[in-house]
């Protein structure tokens, strides 16, 4: 594996028997869709793989939208699903690269490194004409420990609060140019679009291969972040509910830079009284 956030098709068809190899579909979709990936799961899957349910596996009880587990919400999800704090984990999905980077940043934001992206997710995987099986339950358990969550991973509205009064912290946004920039609705309608103040708009889908369905190069990623990237500023990434703030995060990490993910992402910080919410001229 030359990138330790991604391994091949060719290397997962190799190993998926191996012991000690635990397959995720980490699939999830835009209500908007009306797709829905469990039922996707259940006709067709990796063989052997488990399906990771980012709207389950979350702090249920929260008002926002597949809000980060505790660590103990996090180990009793994975013990019911079998997984193994000494598996190596490997994660698609059925977009090629969407939510699989949520599922690789929450492993590794409780502690369990040995986790990798499979590059290309599910289109790849029968672009190659490889099997596919109907997706099943897992039937054992396990007792996975999670670990304290990495404070260096993670970004609260009081932490984004203090990054845009000091501006000593860059946000990059990896939300749509239009609804950055406040000239395009929010998929949820109660929310304004717009920006916070000082963030910086790195819309995900460039930073995504449509060839491969992988990263883009690392010369083309330092592009696309620009000159506000530098390893001395700490990096928060944003986007709607923090799912493709993972995939800016994944990003960051190929470059040697470790991220904030702000979990409650737009959805939180535009529902917050007294959040500053910028807008561009027109």
């Amino acid at each position: 594996m030359t990138d330790p956030a991604f391994v091949s098709i060719p290397w997962v068809q190799s190993n998926l028997e191996a012991p000690g190899i635990t397959v995720i579909d980490g699939s999830w979709h835009m209500p908007a869709t009306g797709r829905d990936a469990r039922a996707e799961f259940a006709e067709r899957a990796l063989p052997g793989a488990v399906f990771f349910d980012i709207e389950q596996v979350a702090d249920t009880s929260a008002d926002l939208p597949h809000t980060c587990p505790t660590p103990e919400q996090f180990a009793q999800a994975m013990s019911a699903m079998g997984v193994r704090n000494t598996d190596f984990i490997v994660i698609y999905d059925t977009q090629g690269l969407f939510t699989a980077a949520r599922v690789w940043w929450l492993f590794r934001l409780f502690g369990h490194a040995r986790v990798a992206i499979m590059e290309g997710g599910l289109p790849a995987w029968e672009a190659a004409e490889l099997p596919t099986c109907p997706g099943e339950a897992h039937s054992s358990h396990t007792e996975f420990q999670a670990a304290t969550p990495n404070a260096d991973m993670f970004a609260s509205y009081e932490d984004v609060c203090r990054a845009t009064a000091s501006q000593e912290a860059i946000i990059f946004d990896a939300r749509s140019a239009g609804r950055f920039s406040g000239r395009e609705p929010e998929p949820r309608p109660s929310l304004p679009s717009g920006h916070m103040p000082g963030a910086v708009n790195v819309p995900f889908n460039l930073l995504i291969d449509s060839a491969t369905g992988g990263l883009i190069s690392t010369d083309h990623l330092h592009k696309a972040f620009g000159a506000f990237l530098s390893k001395d500023r700490p990096v928060i990434t944003t986007c709607g509910s923090g799912v493709t703030a993972c995939i800016l995060a994944l990003a960051l990490y190929r470059l040697g830079v470790t991220a904030r993910v702000y979990d409650g992402s737009w959805s939180e910080w535009a529902s917050r009284p007294g959040a500053e919410v910028c807008v561009d001229d027109p």
